[in-house]
C-alpha cells in the first residue's frame, strides 16, 4: 500500500503538466470518441489548443482573467450560416485553453480527459446551437 493509502505507487517527482501537444492529442482522441453522426455533422471544423485566449477574446468577452474561459467556438454557427461562402472567411474553430483547463482540473474531481471532452463538446455544441441537455446527451453516447 502506498504512503497515502492507495494501492498504486506513482513516481510523482517525474510527472509534468500536459503540454500543448499533449492537449492536441487528448482533443483528437476525445473528438474521435464522439458519436459518428455528431462528428459527421461538424464538417471542416478545426480544433486548436492554446495556453490562454488572446487579448482580443479577453476584452471582447469582458473576462476578469485569462483563466475565466476554458474553450471557445469561433466562426459562423450552422444556425447562422447562410451556406454562401464568404471570401476570406476563416474556418470554424474550437479553441481549448490549456492553462485554464489545468486550473479547473486541479480544483475539481473530474479526470482531465473528461474535462477536455466536455469543453470540446460544449464548444462544438455552440456551432450547432445545441442546448446543454443535448450536449450532455452527446457526451454520454457511445462513439
Amino acid at each position: 500500500m502506498g504512503l497515502f493509502g492507495g494501492s498504486r505507487k506513482v513516481d510523482w517527482k517525474d510527472l509534468k503538466a500536459p503540454e500543448l501537444d499533449d492537449f492536441e492529442a487528448m482533443a483528437a482522441e476525445a473528438y474521435a470518441a464522439l458519436p459518428a453522426d455528431f462528428r459527421a455533422m461538424t464538417g471542416e471544423i478545426e480544433i486548436r489548443v492554446s495556453d490562454f485566449p488572446d487579448e482580443d477574446v479577453v476584452k471582447e468577452m469582458e473576462l476578469e482573467s485569462d483563466f475565466d474561459i476554458l474553450g471557445l467556438f469561433s466562426g459562423i454557427g450552422v444556425a447562422h450560416d447562410a451556406s454562401v461562402p464568404e471570401t476570406g472567411r476563416l474556418p470554424n474553430r474550437v479553441w481549448l485553453y490549456r492553462r485554464p483547463i489545468l486550473d479547473y482540473w486541479a480544483e475539481h474531481e473530474e479526470t482531465l480527459g473528461d474535462i477536455v471532452t466536455h469543453v470540446l463538446v460544449h464548444e462544438i455544441g455552440h456551432h450547432f446551437g445545441l442546448s446543454d441537455d443535448d450536449m450532455y446527451g452527446i457526451e454520454d453516447r457511445e462513439p
